[in-house]
């Protein structure tokens, strides 16, 4: 399965972006999809996750109440809504993909090597 980030661009602090994730290829499962960013000179954190139902959603604390992540299992498309955007959101986004469907401790939710699968990466920039 090949993941395909899009979305990212210039916003103004304030402002919204929508993040798109598209999954394209043969997938036998049905996987946890979780958002993650790097900052230059930091390391990747986790944002966001969601199972395949959509029945647990895990968000980091820098972003709850800001972002919302969905997903549209009829189009393979994996969506982050971010709304109030800051400048210490800008980052390169990228998506990934889980080889199991869920996980019983939400802290593995938010550890990137739990994620197999991974998009290119998109670059949001959020100007002050």
């Amino acid at each position: 399965v090949q993941l395909q980030a899009s979305g990212g661009g210039l916003v103004q602090a304030g402002g919204s972006a929508r993040l798109s994730c598209a999954a394209s290829g043969r997938t036998v499962s049905r996987p946890i999809m979780g958002w993650f960013r790097q900052a230059p000179g930091k390391e990747r954190e986790f944002v966001a996750a969601i199972t395949w139902s959509g029945s647990v959603t895990v968000y980091s604390d820098s972003v709850k109440g800001r972002f919302t992540v969905s997903r549209d299992n009829a189009k393979t498309t994996l969506y982050l809504q971010m709304n109030s955007l800051k400048p210490e959101d800008t980052a390169v986004y990228y998506c990934a993909a889980s080889p199991v469907p869920y996980y019983s401790d939400t802290a593995d939710y938010t550890t990137p090597s739990n994620y197999n699968n991974w998009g290119q990466g998109t670059q949001v920039t959020v100007s002050s």
